[in-house]
């Protein structure tokens, strides 16, 4: 038994080896390939790209890059004092054509005075005259009320919560109508986007909890599963003559998995964690063991999600 001794304890510290090295083995593969964690995530937020409704030169420009704005807050202002001038000339119109229909009332109070020694084919121009004179005075009424809308809309405001991007506008710049002048990063949009591989898409529900690490912060920001894309794009398929489908004749047999874009609300962001749309994330679905217990067999929604619209984005 003595002199098996040895020969069993090298035995069996193998065997020991063989198990961990198994064990390890086991692990890195349910690690790497079946559960649902991407170091492919973003930092997202909606661009909000502010046009102004009229053109002319920037005459003030009263914010500065990567300045945080509220919805109302002034950006630019668009050259107001042609568009005063355009109000004032909308005015002068007016009184023009008040003018002009107080005339043809006169004319027309005057033909019913004399009675029939007016021929009626004159009463009836007259009477014409007074509509088209009440026409005009309406048409300059709308004018003016135009002009004014467009004196308002010279002063550029901030329609969210939002941050200045890359600001390139300066006083003198000329703007024309429906052109971008500047970007606000929506702050109530900010989200993250995991690309998960499509293997791993059937273990990612609606609502589940998701711990995401953003590249270069120690800090851990939570969420939850908000939604999945539903489409991506086929780079094998494009449209071809006749609007048939041209399909890529080649064929590679060795198929890497689409990436699937996942949604993720955050819920909680530690104060001096820094959300700046485009960063680097590492998107982490939680096990089975994490998840919510009630969920609606339906949808399989958490019922905390499905409770109004939501408001609550983090903020940077």
């Amino acid at each position: 038994m003595t002199r098996f001794g040895p020969l069993l304890a090298r035995w069996g510290a193998t065997l020991l080896l063989i198990l961990a090295a198994l064990a390890v083995g086991l692990w890195l593969w349910q690690h790497y390939e079946q559960e649902p964690w991407t170091r492919d995530g973003r930092v997202r937020a909606d661009v909000v790209r502010v046009t102004p409704d009229v053109a002319g030169l920037v005459t003030e420009v009263a914010v500065t890059d990567n300045q945080q704005v509220e919805p109302g807050d002034l950006l630019f202002v668009v050259d107001r004092p042609r568009y005063r001038l355009a109000v004032a000339e909308a005015n002068t119109a007016i009184a023009s054509a008040r003018t002009a229909l107080a005339q043809a009332r006169r004319e027309a109070a005057r033909d019913v005075a004399l009675g029939e020694l007016v021929a009626k084919e004159t009463h009836e121009q007259n009477l014409a005259r007074v509509d088209t004179a009440q026409a005009q005075l309406q048409q300059a009424l709308t004018r003016r009320e135009g002009a004014e809308l467009d004196l308002e809309r010279t002063n550029v405001r901030a329609p969210v919560h939002g941050t200045v991007t890359n600001l390139n506008l300066h006083k003198g710049d000329y703007v024309s109508s429906g052109q971008q002048a500047l970007a606000l990063i929506d702050r109530a949009s900010l989200r993250v986007e995991g690309y998960f591989e499509e293997t791993k898409i059937p273990r990612i529900h609606i609502g589940d909890p998701v711990e995401v690490e953003l590249m270069g912060d120690d800090h851990v920001l939570e969420g939850r599963v908000e939604s999945i894309a539903a489409g991506i794009s086929d780079a094998d398929r494009a449209t071809g003559e006749g609007a048939l489908p041209a399909v890529d004749p080649t064929f590679n047999w060795v198929r890497l998995a689409q990436r699937i874009p996942v949604r993720v609300r955050l819920t909680k962001v530690p104060k001096g964690g820094r959300l700046i749309s485009g960063r680097t994330a590492t998107v982490t679905v939680l096990p089975p063991e994490h998840r919510p217990a009630t969920r609606t067999a339906a949808t399989g929604h958490d019922p905390a999600d499905m409770v109004g619209p939501r408001t609550g984005a983090a903020r940077p």
